[in-house]
């Protein structure tokens, strides 16, 4: 892709040409974050990452399996109670201290 020499229009738009625009997914109304250089300025797309909400069987999940020790394991059980919810209905793996309950 070659320079291109564009002009500032009025209140300081800028039209960038189609083929850098589909290039780099710059969309009509997408957000384009202006990042100041010693040089000049830089455009970039802002990328968004989605964000998992978790349900409190996962939660659960989460407690119960990262336990390392019997102890840890008991201790997620109970909070996994407090939850509201029956360990035995969350997959997850067992300590072996814990094999009845």
């Amino acid at each position: 892709m070659d320079r291109q020499t564009i002009k500032l229009g009025r209140r300081g738009t800028v039209v960038i040409p189609a083929i850098i625009r589909r290039a780099y997914r710059f969309e009509e109304g997408a957000p384009i974050i202006v990042e100041p250089r010693p040089d000049g300025v830089l455009l970039r797309p802002v990328v968004f990452f989605p964000v998992e909400t978790y349900t409190s069987e996962r939660k659960a999940e989460f407690l119960l399996n990262n336990a390392i020790t019997p102890e840890d394991y008991q201790t997620a059980l109970k909070e996994v109670r407090k939850m509201g919810l029956d360990p035995q209905t969350i997959p997850h793996k067992k300590l072996e201290a814990d094999k009845n309950g």
